[in-house]
Formats: C-alpha cells, sequence, structure tokens
C-alpha cells in the first residue's frame, strides 16, 4: 500500500536552520520512508540566498541581459555558477556540476525581494546529511531525495526532478528481465527518483502552499545506496548537448 502526505507547518526556512529537526518533529516518520524535500529551502538554510544590490556585472553579463532580456546581477550569477553555456539565446541554458537547465536553477520566486536563490552547492551531499541527522535524531532510517522542478525539452510544462539523494537507488535497471511475451529488456532503466519527486510534487505545489516537504511510504523497493550524479548523463553520450555546441 502507498501513502504519502504532507508534513505540516514548516515555517519559513532562514539561514542555519535544522530541516532535519523541523521534519522530524512535525512528523511521525517509519523506517523505509521516503522524505522528498523541495530544493529551495534547503538552499535557504545553507544560506545559498544571494542579495542582488551585492552582484557586480561584468561586460559579458550585461550584454547577454541585454539579449535575454534579464536583469544583468542575475546573468552574472547564472554565469558564476555554470561550467558551460548550452544556449544563449532566447534563455540561457547551461551545464551546472552535470545538471543542463535553464538560468543555473536559480530562482527569484519563494524568496525576499531583492533576492535570488541559487541551487544547493552538493545537492546529493545535502540529503545525505539531512539523512543522517534524521536517523541521529528520531533513530529513524529514512531515505532523503531534494528536488527541483525543471522545464523539459520537447514538452511543455516543468515537471520535478531529483538533485540530489541518499538510501535510494536512482535508476532501477530492468535490462535482462523479460517483456510481457518473453523478450529480452536491453535498455530499459527507469529513472525512479525523479518520478518519486514529480509524484511528490503533486503535493509539494508550486505557490504560496508552503508545504515543501512530503513523506512517501511504501515504495522500500527503491531502497538502497545511490546518488543522483547516476542519473547525469555522461558527456561522451549525450548527442543533444553535442548538437548544441555544434559538434553533432
Amino acid at each position: 500500500m502507498l501513502h504519502a502526505f504532507v508534513v505540516e507547518d514548516i515555517p519559513l526556512i532562514k539561514a542555519g536552520d535544522d530541516i532535519a529537526s523541523l521534519i522530524c518533529e512535525r512528523s511521525n516518520l517509519e523506517k523505509g520512508d521516503i522524505v522528498i524535500i523541495a530544493s529551495t529551502i534547503v538552499s535557504k538554510a545553507e544560506g545559498m540566498a544571494v542579495k542582488l544590490s551585492d552582484v557586480t556585472p561584468s561586460s559579458q553579463a550585461i550584454l547577454l541581459a541585454e539579449r535575454v532580456g534579464k536583469p544583468p546581477a542575475i546573468v552574472q550569477l547564472i554565469l558564476d555558477e555554470s561550467d558551460e553555456v548550452l544556449v544563449d539565446y532566447p534563455f540561457l541554458l547551461v551545464c551546472r556540476r552535470g545538471h543542463v537547465c535553464v538560468n543555473a536553477g536559480i530562482d527569484e520566486s519563494n524568496v525576499e525581494n531583492g533576492y535570488a536563490l541559487l541551487l544547493p552547492r552538493d545537492p546529493d551531499g545535502s540529503a545525505d546529511t539531512i539523512r543522517k541527522r534524521i536517523l541521529k535524531i528520531s533513530g529513524v532510517d529514512v531515505a532523503v531525495i531534494i528536488t527541483d522542478t525543471c522545464g523539459r525539452a520537447f514538452r511543455e510544462g516543468q515537471c520535478a526532478i531529483a538533485l540530489g539523494c541518499s538510501g535510494l537507488v536512482p535508476i532501477l535497471d530492468w535490462r535482462g528481465s523479460l517483456d510481457c511475451f518473453g523478450r529480452e529488456l536491453e535498455v530499459t532503466r527507469e529513472a525512479v527518483a525523479d518520478e518519486v519527486s514529480a509524484f511528490a510534487n503533486l503535493l509539494m505545489g508550486e505557490g504560496s502552499g508552503r508545504t515543501p516537504v512530503v513523506i512517501i511510504r511504501g515504495l522500500s523497493h527503491l531502497l538502497g545506496e545511490g546518488r543522483c550524479s547516476e542519473l547525469m548523463r555522461d558527456d561522451e553520450k549525450d548527442v543533444i548537448r553535442k548538437v548544441l555546441r555544434g559538434s553533432g
């Protein structure tokens, strides 16, 4: 039986807050639960909010800002957070520590006016830290996923994905098993961490509901050790990235 529910009454998060403690105080966790946490509150707790007036845009940022119609300070933050700019018009599509996303995942929603929120520096590490802290406080071993919402190539709308995880196998490998006609599956690898994230986002929402934490119970077959970095396609195998670079 699958159960999913939000953790109620999570306060507005500020730098230094103990997210694990807030979750434990407001829920009755059970062994094998998957705790899904919006990256927004993880970033806030880790002090990743940046005051835009403190950012000095470079000449490159100013030129790009004119092209994409964004404030130069935001563009500078995007450049600072990016390992590579893949598309610079009509928006900025960049690679950030293996994660390809628009605007380096920088968000101006659900943050105070005049600030921008960066993604967690090490989402897998953040998930692991929160998981260990929950275990220390509650004595309960859970899995943790940190999520973000992203646009999708070829499809309208945003969908939640897993940025970081701990205690969960992010990819379920079906290769070698048989389909209903007895044929062996050769390529099927199911991105279960992303699927769980998208499901949890139905309960989180995207507005002012302030429900950034969801607990899912009943998916114990997904528990194990893994990292969301496993979801990142190897650069040499990524044909779309090669085309964007003009080398496809």
